[in-house]
């Protein structure tokens, strides 16, 4: 279970930074142009929106599988240890239940909306759809693609918190 959860960390991370790497780069090239050619790239306003909304749907799950997440523990630190990690216990199901509900409900949000346009990003799917020839690229300037950041943080909250409830349980069996 320990390897496991330190290989979903690792890939959670992973995804984390390269969200935000591509977050910085791709503001950096557009100010660079900005400044230097006059004009910016069509989509860097609004691509960097998007990743950096994937990249904390990736770090929320993260913190929790670390448990560096907000925590108020005022009145659980008069708990003791026994009732204390059953609690936390409790509060992974119900995190793992909140994080089905945000899956279920990005979803509903992304399909009844997820057809329309990105105006920032419709002209480059069209650019990359016609040089490539492959017309399934259209979906990336299409909101839904963006949108669904909610449903997959969901998925991903409700997976971490699954992983530390059955780490907590194990922990809590075997004291």
């Amino acid at each position: 279970m320990h390897s496991l959860n330190r290989l979903v960390e690792r890939i959670l991370a992973g995804l984390s930074g390269l969200s935000i790497a591509l977050v910085f780069s791709i503001i950096f090239v557009n100010a660079l142009r900005r400044y230097t050619l006059g004009k910016s790239l069509p989509w860097g306003e609004e691509l960097p929106i998007y990743l950096t909304i994937y990249g904390v749907m990736f770090g929320v799950a993260l913190a929790y599988m670390q448990d560096r997440h907000i925590r108020f523990t005022v009145l659980t630190e008069f708990l003791s240890e026994r009732v204390r990690a059953r609690l936390w216990l409790l509060v992974d199901g119900i995190t793992a239940l909140s994080g089905l509900g945000l899956m279920f409900a990005g979803h509903a949000f992304a399909v009844r909306r997820g057809n329309l346009d990105s105006s920032g990003l419709k002209s480059a799917a069209g650019w990359l759809s016609d040089t490539t020839g492959f017309e399934t690229l259209l979906w990336i300037g299409k909101t839904g693609t963006w949108q669904y950041a909610m449903p997959i943080g969901g998925a991903l909250l409700c997976l971490a918190a699954t992983l530390k409830f059955a780490e907590r349980l194990s922990a809590l069996r075997s004291a």
